[in-house]
């Protein structure tokens, strides 16, 4: 491995970038990428450049440059140059910057570093057809045009004859050697390098020449990336030598596997940032789980939090093997997030779930008593809020966001994602109706001998009694104490009672989760809920 305090910028200051093509959304190998550049560039007090590589105009969008942005801020990658931000190396669109392309062609056509090639699609293709056919198989463009007289050359061009601008690699050259930051020392043979296209015939650039282009002019020092773009690097280094420019270090890093071992997949979490936002894991949580995903902090520590990595990033523990998205070990993360966060942040970032809970039960019918065997495997049925509901959810919360913090230790050690939120905490905004799971009715409420009925009565009795302060432990100790006078065994007490409130015999903490309903709520859904299960006794 190199040592990553050698640069190539001007007054040997460090400077990265990120640039991601908008062909579609930000994915967890891109993330990586950017997590390490940031974090790199923090730990030397160096720069971050975000720069949009946008020329695949075909493919590229503005929504997903947007979506882009947006999951890099959600991350909370911020960067020191780049859309949004501005700086003197700009513009920061790969599309915007033709001009410095057009003119590092103009330098390389006055060092006789490269030749138009006036050879055809139709030209090209039979060449590789023949040689594919031969023994030897294809090696590449023969060069053909490499020695035309610069008279003639000049003659066909101003003749308006269709042409590309190509890289003449140097005859004789020898192995193209760099330092990699991960792989340490590369090298590759330049006389199995071709004469590659520079610029295209319609007048755009490849890709190869616009990157060297915006590394050199932008002064980026180390390109930290993807050993995807391992081939690519010889080539660019032959590109900064025919400029007469020294090339920056170069970092490539491992693939991610998924779990079954192979190429990651969809399948196997090669979803977009956005999504694993949208399924309830934290920002925090994602860029530390990256973070891991080929480099360790000191080979034990799991939990790293953000002002640690930007403190402690040393690239020389960059992995040289592929990681393993570990979709078990993430849940398990995200949870210890969850937990470490504190009632504020939780109940700011569970916004979106903690309304859709209100909504969902909002909805619901308000006396309305439904037994339900829960088809989607859920334990608790969901419900199709109507925009009103939608609407009233959202300025309850709006109205008093501190009383949302008391929903934090219900459900704090029980969560995993905060898109579970619903399903956990939804029965507390019921009012007066209930979704009965149908096996808790069968295994609670109408098992024999449970008593279930008069264990009901004897908690309805304390929770009516407007003497007995509302208060968690209060009520649980004055329903305990009715309950072994009774004779009846707390749990026997009590589990009738969470299924009668929360509808199933799983769920929050069952007296934490009363206090914060109304009583009228509370006596009310067990009134209904006595009479849908025992219709006999009404």
């Amino acid at each position: 491995m190199v040592d990553c305090n050698d640069t190539c910028s001007e007054g040997g200051a460090v400077r990265v970038r990120f640039a991601p093509s908008p062909t579609g959304m930000l994915h967890v190998g891109g993330a990586r990428t950017a997590i390490y550049n940031w974090a790199f560039a923090r730990a030397k007090g160096g720069t971050f450049v975000l720069r949009i590589e946008d020329t695949d105009t075909q493919r590229s969008t503005d929504e997903n440059t947007r979506i882009i942005i947006d999951a890099m801020r959600w991350l909370g990658l911020d960067w020191d140059e780049g859309p949004q931000v501005g700086g003197e190396f700009g513009p920061y669109f790969q599309t915007q910057r033709t001009q410095t392309y057009r003119a590092a062609l103009e330098r390389l056509k006055e060092r006789g570093a490269v030749y138009p090639c006036f050879c055809t699609k139709e030209q090209l293709d039979a060449k590789r057809a023949a040689a594919e056919a031969s023994e030897g198989g294809y090696a590449g463009y023969d060069r053909t045009c490499r020695n035309i007289d610069p008279a003639e050359a000049k003659r066909r061009i101003d003749a308006g004859e269709p042409h590309v601008w190509r890289l003449k690699v140097p005859e004789n050259h020898g192995p193209i050697v760099f330092d990699d930051m991960v792989y340490g020392s590369m090298s590759f043979p330049a006389d199995v390098m071709d004469d590659m296209i520079l610029c295209r015939t319609d007048g755009t650039f490849t890709y190869n020449f616009a990157v060297v282009c915006d590394d050199a002019d932008m002064q980026i020092s180390h390109v930290v990336r993807g050993d995807d773009h391992l081939s690519n690097t010889p080539r660019q280094i032959l590109i900064y030598e025919a400029l007469g420019l020294e090339h920056p270090v170069f970092g490539h890093l491992p693939m991610i596997l998924g779990e079954n071992g192979k190429k990651l997949s969809k399948r196997h979490g090669d979803t977009s940032v956005e999504e694993f936002r949208d399924r309830g894991y934290l920002a925090d949580t994602m860029v530390n789980f990256l973070a891991l995903l080929g480099w360790s902090l000191d080979g034990e520590t799991t939990i790293i939090p953000r002002d640690v990595l930007c403190g402690s990033f040393d690239a020389a523990r960059i992995q040289r093997k592929d990681a393993v998205f570990d979709t078990k070990k993430l849940d398990w993360m995200n949870g210890v997030y969850i937990r470490d966060m504190g009632a504020a942040s939780w109940a700011l970032a569970a916004r979106p779930w903690i309304e859709q809970a209100m909504a969902q039960g909002y909805a619901a019918e308000p006396k309305a008593i439904v037994v339900e065997p829960a088809a989607d495997g859920s334990p608790f049925a969901a419900t199709a809020p109507s925009p009103d509901d939608v609407a009233a959810a959202q300025a309850a919360f709006a109205d008093d966001p501190s009383w949302f913090e008391q929903l934090y230790p219900l459900v704090a050690e029980r969560l995993v994602r905060l898109d579970e939120i619903p399903d956990k905490l939804r029965f507390l905004f019921w009012g007066q109706g209930c979704v009965l799971d149908g096996k808790s009715v069968q295994k609670v409420l109408l098992k024999d001998g449970a008593r279930a009925q008069e264990a009901l009565g004897l908690c309805r009795q304390v929770l009516a009694d407007t003497s007995v302060a509302w208060d968690a432990e209060t009520l649980q100790l004055a329903c305990r104490n009715l309950g072994e006078a009774a004779g009846i065994k707390p749990k026997l007490l009590f589990q009738p009672l969470r299924v009668a409130v929360a509808g199933n015999m799983v769920s929050p903490p069952l007296f934490e989760s009363i206090v914060l309903m109304e009583r009228s709520d509370v006596l009310g859904r067990i009134d209904n809920v006595a009479a849908v299960v025992f219709p006999d006794a009404q």
